[in-house]
């Protein structure tokens, strides 16, 4: 708090003033420390009137002014999600408008954090016409001469109607009755990315994908400014269909904030009289399925994230897209200023054409040196923070630039030095450290799985590990990345945080020595790297991380909230899937653990809870029938029944395809053990920290309260 004794020092009389003066100003010291006693009251005041209105109250006054009004809390609603301010802020207006779909809507927004709308399923019902109340709409066979009602078919902006179902909404399998209120939400959110360099192919052909893969673009959601607006298709993150962009085309492209789509070729702005939207899908020969009809045309398909010059533009376009994923991981335009090192003098700006190893050559050992655009660097990288050195190479705050490796990226110190890696995709090759590098943090960063992808997103090298550690003693922290299969030295420690180590395959090496054979330095899987946690705990820093592949430590120190999905190959000559080679210490604790594994004791994991439920159950059930000892055949049926056990609650993924919106996010058919099995009874993975059972659940306790009374609703996930 800034303090100006000033105007308090004045009010004394000139005599008194000038004798201070004389003797040093002690007088002036004392009345600065009153004045600082001044501004407290004086702040505590104005807090104080602020404290009367929701908009500027301090959060501890928020469920005061919700009782006043008779608004209940939510239990358990983390603060990450959604503060109940909006809600209170909203409840007259939201009991004014009881029951309406566009209450519903904004109340499931308010509640969840995720984008939502509100489907009246009565509205859809298949009936016969009344005639004081026609719907000529509303039509039996859908008419199939218009595009759009069969465009948004079994979506949540459908129109076209449907025969009665009698099964219950509430169980997610009936939809089509007259007491039916559907919520559709969408988990992913839509992330953009501004004027990156279009992947090439050839001279004519382009990637939306710095990656050069097939990637669909993503709507960016416009705000809703009224309560009483349902939600458009131009409302949530959802992809963009073909058809939709050709008939919508100025929605949806433009270089205008909230734009979804825009391209600048040669450093013009293509405008979008010069777009045409196209079928771009592969053919025989290596070829595209159409081309621009006219000279002068782009063609863009929106499905595959593709673009098509009728005339080859001098240098890769810049593009600016959206696409899709389910939390802030992996660099990209979101906020990450919490996550730099503010101790650090910002030494050196990069921007393209400037070299990065430029800068990084310019430091004396200490420093920061920032990328501050997301443009594409083809580089051999080396970074040597000297023998106590403190080095951080991060992306600007809200950019993620593209380091296309050309070698690997040697990274070497000595044992008191200190590298940051913070922000980047890098792809092409892997990170490497030598020498005795004390410490390398990996914060918000992509080490693409299998160096890069092919068209199809298949892995160009899926054998290969993403991070080598070859030197004794580093300490590894990687907080918020992707990357794939890591190496290590046996005297290192690695610290995996809300990341997804992937190996691309089950049977794959995820974790082991630099030579794949022996074990792997201390395995942590926790909050510990994570800067903003003061209190590492998982109740007040939720926290997991997702590990694809085979894993061989010297020690799992903890693994906390972890998805460990790994098995062992044929005539595979590891001893486990994940292999501790010491047992006695350390602990796995809320976690999905592999059968067979050789691992620390267990605390509340799976499948060892449904294995031994099911084992007491049936034992329980025999012992009322006959005495024990049981029968051969029935211990035969038990050990059946636990295998099934086990394969039940195995996680099953939206996808496990790095470059997919929907990329290590849990299946709603994955086992509910897995989906609320972490110890905040959020789900087990990477995206624990989402909350997202937290958020299904607070929004049925809600609709209790705000649903009219006959109306039954389904909650159903859109992505």
């Amino acid at each position: 708090m800034k303090v100006d004794v000033t105007p308090i020092y004045n009010l004394l009389p000139a005599i008194y003033r000038i004798r201070d003066a004389e003797l040093g100003e002690p007088l002036k010291a004392f009345l600065s420390v009153i004045a600082e006693q001044v501004a407290v009251l004086d702040e505590n005041l104005a807090q104080s009137y602020d404290d009367l209105f929701i908009e500027t109250c301090a959060p501890w006054v928020v469920p005061y002014i919700g009782d006043l009004i008779g608004y209940r809390t939510i239990e358990g609603i983390p603060a990450k999600i959604s503060s109940p301010r909006a809600e209170v802020a909203n409840t007259i207006a939201y009991r004014r408008r009881k029951g309406t779909a566009s209450m519903l809507e904004q109340l499931a927004r308010d509640v969840t954090g995720w984008d939502a709308r509100v489907v009246e399923f009565f509205q859809l019902l298949a009936t016969t016409q009344y005639m004081n109340h026609l719907r000529p709409r509303n039509l039996y066979a859908p008419d199939l001469r218009r595009w759009e009602p069969l465009e948004r078919l079994d979506t949540a902006f459908e129109t076209t109607a449907h025969t009665l179902e009698v099964r219950r909404i509430a169980s997610g399998h009936g939809k089509y009755n007259i007491p039916n209120i559907g919520i559709f939400l969408w988990r992913l959110r839509a992330y953009s990315l501004t004027d990156s360099a279009a992947a090439k192919l050839d001279d004519r052909r382009y990637f939306f994908s710095p990656l050069g893969n097939n990637t669909p673009l993503f709507n960016s959601p416009e705000t809703e400014t009224e309560i009483t607006h349902l939600a458009t298709p131009q409302n949530v993150p959802m992809p963009i269909s073909r058809r939709v962009l050709d008939a919508y085309l100025d929605t949806y492209y433009g270089k205008e904030t909230g734009k979804s789509i825009f391209i600048k070729a040669d450093d013009v702005d293509i405008d979008s009289s010069e777009i045409v939207v196209c079928n771009l899908s592969d053919t025989a020969g290596n070829q595209w399925a159409h081309t621009p009809p006219e000279k002068g045309k782009i063609a863009i398909d929106p499905v595959l994230g593709r673009i098509a010059f009728a005339d080859a533009p001098p240098e890769p376009p810049l593009v600016t897209f959206h696409y899709g994923f389910s939390a802030d991981m992996s660099g990209g335009e979101y906020d990450r200023a919490e996550t730099f090192d503010d101790e650090l003098k910002l030494v050196a700006q990069v921007a393209a054409p400037d070299k990065i190893q430029d800068a990084l050559d310019g430091l004396s050992d200490t420093g920061a040196v920032e990328v501050t655009d997301n443009a594409r660097y083809d580089e051999n990288l080396t970074i040597d923070a000297g023998a106590a050195g403190k080095i951080e190479l991060r992306a600007a705050n809200r950019k993620r630039p593209h380091l296309a490796l050309t070698s690997a990226l040697q990274i070497t110190g000595g044992a008191d030095a200190q590298v940051t890696l913070n922000g980047f995709l890098i792809s092409g090759n892997l990170v490497q450290v030598s020498g005795k590098l004390g410490k390398l943090r990996l914060v918000h960063c992509t080490l693409v799985p299998g160096w890069t992808l092919n068209v199809d997103g298949t892995p160009a090298q899926p054998m290969e590990p993403s991070l080598i550690v070859d030197s004794s003693g580093t300490i590894v922290e990687i907080d918020h990345c992707i990357l794939g299969g890591i190496r290590t030295d046996e005297s290192a420690r690695v610290v995996i945080s809300s990341s997804i180590v992937d190996a691309m395959d089950e049977t794959n090496v995820a974790f082991a020595a630099v030579n794949e054979k022996d074990a792997g330095g201390v395995l942590r899987i926790d909050n510990s790297a994570r800067t903003d946690c003061v209190e590492k705990d998982s109740q007040s820093c939720p926290s997991g991380s997702t590990i694809i592949g085979k894993v061989h430590t010297r020690e799992i120190e903890l693994a906390s909230n972890a998805i460990l999905l790994a098995q062992l190959a044929k005539n595979d000559k590891w001893l486990a899937p994940i292999w501790s080679e010491r047992q006695q210490e350390g602990c796995v604790r809320f976690s999905y653990v592999p059968p067979q594994s050789i691992t620390p004791r267990h605390f509340r994991c799976q499948p060892d809870l449904a294995r031994q439920a099911i084992d007491d159950k049936l034992r329980a059930d025999a012992k009322q029938l006959s005495p024990p000892p049981l029968p051969a055949t029935l211990e035969a049926e038990i050990q059946a029944a636990k295998d099934s056990e086990t394969l039940r609650v195995k996680p099953q993924f939206t996808s496990l395809r790095y470059g997919d919106p929907g990329y290590a996010q849990l299946s709603q058919r994955c086992a509910v053990e897995i989906r609320e099995g972490g110890d905040n009874e959020s789900e087990m993975g990477a995206f624990n920290e989402l909350m997202q059972p937290q958020r299904e659940t607070d929004l049925r306790v809600r609709l209790d309260e705000y649903l009219r009374f006959g109306l039954e609703a389904g909650i159903f996930y859109a992505t």
